[in-house]
């Protein structure tokens, strides 16, 4: 279990330090090019889910926070169980991706409201003010990789999308979304392909084995 535990602590500390220097020295908005264009800092807030979803109000914000400690808690819980059992180390990185990552954004949602001032586009937030800038969960998750890979403008000719600007990919995200993305693409990497293998190994050993007995039981000529 130590090594998992390693990967969690990594990516909650890498999530949160860039969160947290972002959050302090970035007016919301601001962006720095890291690789050319196509490859960004961009600072934004969201009060919902991954890439910037929302889930309805406060009471959606506080029932989704609500969820993701429960659902957080029942990945760890099962984390526990595969290690025990034995797992495929894929099997058991890619739930520790993915709990590491629910955590990340929880963290945020419960306690960047009480611990931050209010980011503007005018202003940088401050750490530890008098008054944070929204109750405990009802905190917004600080995101901030963009990767406009395709910038461009349709075709005038183009019917209804002509002369409007289209960008890919436009999402921005967090070391968070990221963890949860890569955790579940192993998860169907490992279903497709190394489980079914597994499978078939344990159905040609168990066929083996009912072979062998048989011939155990067969009478000496």
């Amino acid at each position: 279990m130590k090594k998992p535990l390693i990967l969690i602590f990594l990516i909650l500390a890498a999530d949160q330090i860039l969160k947290i220097w972002i959050k302090t020295n970035f007016a919301l908005g601001e962006e720095i090019d890291l690789i050319g264009s196509w490859c960004k800092l961009h600072f934004v807030e969201n009060k919902g889910m991954a890439f910037g979803m929302a889930f309805g109000g406060d009471m959606g914000k506080v029932a989704l926070t609500t969820i993701r400690i429960l659902a957080s808690a029942a990945i760890f819980w099962y984390i526990l169980k595969l290690v025990k059992r034995g797992e495929k180390k894929v099997l058991i990185y890619s739930f520790s991706l993915i709990f590491c990552g629910a955590i990340g954004n929880v963290i945020d949602s419960i306690l960047y409201g009480v611990l931050f001032s209010e980011s503007t586009i005018f202003s940088v937030a401050q750490f530890m003010p008098a008054n944070g800038y929204a109750p405990a969960f009802l905190g917004k998750v600080v995101d901030m990789f963009y990767f406009p890979i395709i910038s461009t403008t349709f075709p005038e000719w183009l019917p209804f999308v002509g002369g409007n600007n289209f960008s890919f990919f436009n999402a921005i995200f967090n070391v968070a979304d990221a963890s949860i993305t890569i955790g579940v693409v192993l998860l169907i990497v490992y279903y497709l392909f190394i489980h079914k293998d597994k499978e078939a190994e344990a159905e040609a050993d168990t066929l083996q084995s009912v072979e062998q007995n048989d011939d155990s039981q067969k009478p000496n000529e």
